[in-house]
């Protein structure tokens, strides 16, 4: 990274990721249509202290967070890159920060969920040593569901 990728850590009342989850929803929407019915309650924006926002000369391009799963897991959430700065390597960067900040707070594995038509997404998660495991709540029985796990 050079100096004019800035990375922060925040809360998800920072206007700046608010605004970045909108877009990242309106890209999953109209991507699947079909699915908003099924996934929506799955993203609402709860309060969180776990939260990174990427700014590339100091305009906000990509987030990430996760939130407690269980006693020993965390679970990514919003991971999101503006398509104008997609191939950076920021998803990756963002990915090993939330990674770090949990293992930081004790935690030892990382799970999530993405769609079976994010193939970038995927391919980026199998790269960073995550693997594919059994559906989790609540994603059990949704077969677009891709559930992914990892050690920390």
């Amino acid at each position: 990274m050079n100096d004019t990728v800035r990375i922060s850590k925040t809360t998800s009342e920072n206007p700046d990721f608010v605004n970045l989850i909108a877009a990242l929803d309106k890209s999953l929407w109209e991507r699947y249509p079909e699915l908003k019915t099924n996934y929506w309650g799955n993203n609402i924006l709860e309060l969180n202290p776990n939260v990174i926002v990427v700014y590339l000369h100091e305009k906000p391009v990509a987030c990430g967070c996760f939130k407690k799963y269980d006693k020993n897991a965390i679970e990514i959430k919003r991971m999101f890159v503006s398509p104008e700065v997609r191939g950076m390597g920021l998803a990756q960067t963002i990915l090993l920060e939330l990674e770090g900040w949990a293992h930081d707070l004790g935690y030892s594995f990382s799970v999530l969920e993405t769609l079976y038509k994010q193939k970038e997404a995927i391919a980026l998660y199998q790269k960073t040593g995550y693997t594919i495991v059994d559906n989790y709540e609540p994603y059990v029985g949704l077969e677009n569901s891709i559930c992914m796990r990892k050690q920390i």
